[in-house]
């Protein structure tokens, strides 16, 4: 019977409930609480191995790189438990035949709402204003003067589930301008979400507010620095519901400083969450979410309905729905048949 090693929880109880209501295969847990012999001596037995997505909230010992996958040599198939797998050195696993998968689009509502939020946020300075009058304010109304949203350029950095729905928010709503960058995706999607597929540099250049939906990668890490925030247009806002590492923080902060930027909504950091003392947010025109974009009951529940599902299909002889490293599917077909 194929065993499946989950570490803490999942996202909601009912994606346990139906891991726990089926007997075609062996359901078992780790606590990150744990010693890394105990943990290791349980992963032994693993087909399957469930981790949660955040770096920051799993303990080294359990992250999925290749001295982790030495330990474990039987593991076929390593699941994230959302769209990101910062936890997973997906290059390791695919070196070692070990399949990947994710949960991406379970939270993609939870977060587009959240990025369109941050958006609002900034244009009308909600956050400004509330800082300001709980402090004591009593000044002209007009040195809190926003924007609308209605009809402006809205940049886009990639398309997939949580982008592409940010494109439809935004332009069913407020009738904007979508200008989207990503070279992964095909010119149906961009017709589909009514989004013009733009180049990156002429993208930053004219959009009123940029939105970043991108995977952490060895591509992206980093991507977005100094150079890339001086081609944004002087006076739009940046926004970013992505991951942690790949805007600069430190350059941020100096490109705001500096007023070359209006303001920034970010969710996701370096370090999560982030001391108080972080120099943004330090800043009026900062809006801050310690990346709970994604964290809604309702993307929570989708999401753990999609780990349990998925899992389960992988070892009744489906394709899993949404791999994460595909090159290695004809490997992982030949492993399962022998489980």
């Amino acid at each position: 019977m194929p065993t499946i090693v989950y570490l803490d929880t999942l996202p909601a109880q009912n994606g346990l409930d139906i891991l726990y209501s089926q007997s075609k295969v062996e359901i078992l847990k780790i606590n990150s609480s744990d010693n890394e012999e105990k943990c290791l001596s349980i992963l032994q037995k693993a087909d399957a191995y469930q981790v949660g997505a955040a770096r920051d909230e799993v303990p080294k010992y359990l992250q999925v790189d290749k001295q982790f996958l030495n330990k474990v040599p039987n593991l076929v198939v390593v699941s994230s438990s959302g769209a990101g797998f910062d936890t997973i050195d997906v290059d390791a696993c695919t070196d070692a035949g070990v399949l990947v998968v994710n949960q991406t689009g379970g939270n993609a509502e939870g977060v587009a709402e959240h990025a369109v939020a941050m958006i609002l946020n900034l244009f009308k300075r909600i956050g400004e204003s509330d800082h300001a009058l709980r402090r004591g304010w009593n000044e002209p109304r007009v040195s809190l003067i926003g924007n609308d949203l209605l009809n402006k350029k809205v940049g886009i950095i990639g398309l997939g589930n949580t982008g592409g729905r940010v494109a439809e928010i935004c332009k069913v709503a407020f009738n904007c301008n979508i200008l989207a960058y990503d070279p992964y995706v095909t010119d149906e999607t961009f017709h589909k979400k009514k989004a013009n597929k733009t180049e990156l540099d002429i993208l930053l250049a004219e959009s009123d507010v940029v939105s970043v939906h991108i995977p952490l990668n060895k591509e992206t890490n980093n991507m977005i620095n100094k150079e890339w925030f001086k081609k944004m247009k002087k006076g739009s806002y940046f926004v970013t519901t992505s991951r942690g590492s790949i805007h600069n923080e430190h350059d941020l902060y100096k490109i705001l400083k500096e007023r070359h930027l209006a303001g920034a909504g970010l969710d996701v950091w370096e370090f999560e969450p982030p001391p108080s003392t972080h120099n943004l947010l330090k800043l009026e025109n900062v809006i801050a979410s310690p990346h709970t974009a994604g964290i809604t009951r309702d993307s929570r529940n989708k999401m753990s309905e999609y780990v349990a599902t998925q899992l389960l299909d992988i070892f009744d002889g489906k394709d899993p729905a949404r791999p994460v490293n595909p090159e290695v599917l004809d490997i992982f077909r030949e492993k399962i048949k022998k489980l």
